[in-house]
């Protein structure tokens, strides 16, 4: 492998998946933010900040969905680590259009929680769709992407 080359640490020698070994590293505290928006009708967007939805509260259900997903991210994404959260914020931001997710989570441990700041913020966008597809069926989920990560023996990044 060249120096350019990308690393993929979940296959093995010969190309296979596998989970990654995280024993030898040392236990440090990790911290990831990860955001997305769900692009919508300017009225489904004020009906959600009014609270008028008639499924009831959007944001408390999409932010509950969050932080549930964050927890079982192991369980939904196959070579990921269960991993024990110590924090995880859920934040959503209603503009005239659209919510912006934004998740947090934060562990003390051997591997990182970007996977689990993304699910948390897909899952919670998910929810915002069921919440209120039966008035906008052309909601759109889009930008889902890590913002930046601290933490680990790969040090801190941002998204620029």
């Amino acid at each position: 492998m060249t120096v350019s080359e990308p690393r993929f640490t979940h296959l093995d020698d010969e190309g296979r998946a596998r989970m990654v070994d995280v024993g030898g590293k040392p236990v440090t505290r990790r911290r990831a933010v990860a955001s997305c928006t769900v692009t919508m009708r300017a009225e489904t967007a004020a009906a959600i900040a009014g609270g008028t939805v008639g499924k009831g509260d959007v944001l408390a259900v999409a932010r509950v969905a969050g932080i549930q997903a964050a927890k079982r991210t192991g369980e939904a994404i196959p070579l990921c680590h269960p991993i024990p959260l110590t924090s995880v914020q859920v934040d959503l931001s209603v503009g005239p259009d659209s919510v912006t997710v934004t998740a947090t989570a934060e562990t003390v441990g051997q591997t990182g929680v970007e996977m689990e700041a993304l699910h948390a913020c897909a899952v919670a966008a998910l929810a915002i769709y069921d919440m209120c597809k039966s008035a906008d069926r052309g909601m759109v989920i889009g930008g889902l992407g890590l913002v930046e990560k601290t933490g680990g023996a790969s040090g801190d990044w941002r998204r620029d």
